[in-house]
This record gives structure tokens, sequence and C-alpha cells, in this order.
């Protein structure tokens, strides 16, 4: 019986289980052996930074296709399926391509070492080496500096969405050492578009720039965004654009989809394209609301099912924004990796949210227990208390409730791909 990708995937994770390592290298040294892929590809656009670059590319995506664009994206993680991580001309790269893929950058890697992330990244430049398309959207895995996909010597443009306190292990304890790692995707030439930062990570970036010789067009001075009843006003240098809301729910999206629009507009878009990808765009678990499946089949009426994958400190202040104008109440099922600041992501939400039931991600080792991921909600002032699985939360919500609510699942990435797979 012939192998799958799934069963490809699931070696490479055993057969390099190392910590994660930043340096490029390993993948420049398998790069080679594969004839390098990366320097074959369409034109670039580099993504960095730690909330928003999901939402960014996939709005930048809506208004490439909407100008009739052949859009390769790279992205992770992946929430239901990994194929989602490699899309070629839009569509999730096909089974029997994956296979091969893999199959040959496991080969030509033989026995030396590298990481998951690192080999399927390379898998991917492969993919979209032998498929034409006019621009590849490419965002980082972890940092920026020492990522895998920062092999790309001559993007066509690059951007860093807000930065944020994540993924410290790796990254650094201050807001300005990971500035610094997010800014190691800026070139030389290669202009840049930064999103709204703060004070600290905005000087780090905009000195990297200097050194190395990057143009920047920064939110707030080169481009402005102006929320409007029916959308936004984009001043993009001497010109002004009015733009309809994204289809993306959430305040935060308008800033997302100004940053998106200033990059489609240096790539040659048309306000009619950047308009037309605003009204069409879809990023699934990124304040999602649930219509389907067993869960959504067992709310009595008048309650709704809501859907977030966010983790930080700032998605958890996104989604406190969004909270203060919801008049029906507040319930949270959440679980979190032990590798985020719970606290940091739940503090925010304190006020909010009327209770909470905590559970574990199925399947995930470095999920928190449900017990310890309550401690942590309580710890915060949030009334909260364990539960067995994702249906013994919605239940044990609605069994206690005075009045219908909003139940939001929130936490994790990981937790929301579960809930796609299972009750999307």
């Amino acid at each position: 019986m012939s192998q799958s990708s799934d069963a490809v995937l699931e070696r490479l994770t055993r057969l390099h289980p190392k910590i994660i390592d930043l340096s490029l290298g390993r993948i420049e040294r398998l790069l080679s052996r594969l004839g390098r892929p990366d320097r074959r590809l369409p034109p670039v656009v580099h993504v960095a930074g730690t909330n928003g670059k999901g939402s960014v590319i996939a709005l930048l995506r809506a208004m490439l296709e909407a100008d009739g664009q052949r859009v390769h994206v790279y992205t992770s993680p992946h929430l239901v399926r990994f194929h989602e991580r490699i899309r070629l001309a839009g569509e999730p790269v096909p089974e029997t391509d994956l296979l091969a893929l893999l199959e040959i950058c496991e080969a030509a890697n033989g026995e030396a070492s590298i990481t998951f992330f690192e080999i399927t990244t390379a898998a991917a430049f492969l993919a979209f080496a032998q498929s034409p398309a006019d621009v590849l959207l490419l965002e980082v895995g972890l940092g920026g500096r020492l990522d895998a996909t920062n092999v790309i010597a001559r993007p066509a443009l690059t951007a860093i969405t807000p930065v944020s306190m994540d993924h410290m292990q790796y990254l650094g304890e201050t807001l300005p050492e990971i500035a610094l790692e997010k800014a190691g995707i800026l070139k030389p030439d290669v202009t840049a578009v930064i999103a709204r930062q703060r004070p600290e990570a905005a000087a780090v970036i905009a000195a990297r720039a200097a050194e190395v010789g990057a143009p920047l067009l920064r939110r707030d001075q080169e481009w402005e965004v102006v929320p409007q009843a029916d959308g936004f006003r984009l001043r993009d240098g001497a010109e002004t654009l009015q733009l309809p809301h994204p289809a993306l729910i959430g305040a935060h999206q308008l800033d997302n989809a100004g940053q998106a629009a200033v990059l489609a507009r240096r790539l040659g878009l048309p306000a009619t394209a950047i308009a037309a990808g605003l009204r069409s765009v879809r990023w699934p678990a990124r304040l999602q609301h649930l219509t389907t499946g067993p869960l959504v089949a067992a709310l009595p009426q008048g309650w709704q099912l809501w859907l977030d994958g966010g983790h930080n400190a700032q998605a958890g202040e996104m989604l406190a924004a969004e909270a203060a104008g919801w008049s029906d109440p507040l319930d949270l099922v959440y679980g979190m990796l032990n590798t985020k600041a719970a606290a940091d992501f739940l503090r925010p939400l304190a006020g909010s949210v009327r209770r909470l039931r905590a559970v574990a991600i199925p399947g995930e080792a470095n999920s928190l227990s449900a017990e310890e991921a309550a401690a942590h909600a309580r710890a915060c002032g949030i009334a909260a208390a364990p539960a067995g699985d994702l249906e013994q939360a919605v239940a044990e919500l609605m069994a206690s409730a005075e009045r219908p609510a909003r139940i939001l699942i929130c936490g994790s990435l990981y937790l929301a791909g579960k809930v796609l797979a299972e009750h999307g």
C-alpha cells in the first residue's frame, strides 16, 4: 500500500524532534541539494510580525485574486490539514504533489540534522518553483532574522505587522529584542510596509532599516487609516482612497486591511481590485461565527458560537475591545499551549467574561491541562472551571445560564483547528 503525506509528515516529526534552534545553515544546505528552488520563485511579499500576519496575507491574496492574478501562499500553522500551508494559485497543494515533494526533500536531506519547519519550507519552495504564479505571499514562521523563510535574498516587498510579546523563549525577553528579530527580514532597497508599532519596537525597526538601506512606509507617517461609517479612508502618500469595510470581523481588521492595501498599491493593483478583495476575503478562526456542526446544532435559540485562534496579550486586548460592543453576555471555552503566557491573554478579557470553561487541546502534548488552564483564568479574576472536552464545556455553560450568551472558543490556533475539523 502506498504511503500518504500524513505518514511522511509524521515520520519527519519523529526523525527530527529537535527543539527549535533558529538557523539558516540547515535549510541553505538542503536548498542547495535541491538546486536552489528559492531562487526560482515568483515575486515574493515577505510578511513578519506577531499579530495579523495571516489576516494581512488573506486580505492581500483576495485583492490580487480580484485583479485576476495567480497567487501562491505559504502560511503556518495549518488549522485542519497540513496542505493548507502551501497554496498553489489559490488551492491547497494536492495530496499527490505534497507526497512527492516531501519524499524528494527527505531523500535530499538524508540523515542530516534539520527541523520539521525547515524541511517542509523547502518542500513549499520546491512546489512554488515548479508552478507558475504572479506573486508568492510568504509568511514568516517564527521571528524573522533566522527563520527558514528568510533565505529569500531579494523579495519584491516586505511587511511587519504589529510586534508584541510572544515566543520569548526563542526571540528574546524584551519588545526591542523581539522587534530586532522581526526586522531581520528587511533587505537593502526593498520597500517595507510597517503597521503601527509600540514606540520601542518602532525605534528598533527604523534603526535596522537605516542600517540595511530599506525604505519604510509606516502607519501614521507615510500612510494612514481613518475609520468611517461605510468603511475607511486610506491616505497613502499624497493619494487618498475610499475603501469598504473588510469582510473580516473586528476593528483591528481595518488596520490589517490598510496595510494590505498599501502593499497592493505597491504591486500595482487598482482601487477596484483592492475594494473587491476587501469585500470577498475569508480567513477562518479569526472571530469566526460558527453556523454549522454538532456544537451549533445543540445551541438553544438565541445562543451563538464563535471561534478565535489568538493566543497572546495583543489578541486578548483585541477580543476585549470587540466584546465591549456586544450586548449579550460573553462566556469562554478556552485552551492554550503551555508555551504561551496564559495570563497575558486572559487578563484583558477579565472584565468582559461572565464565565469560563477550560479544556485541554486534544492531541497536543504541549497543551495546558484543563485544570491548569482554569487556574490561570481564576488567577486573572475570571469565574472558571475545567471541563472534560468541548461538548461538556458548552453544555455546562448553557445549563447554568440565566439568559442566552455568546460562547467564544479561544486561546489557540491548534484548538481552533480541532474545532473546525470536528464542528466547523
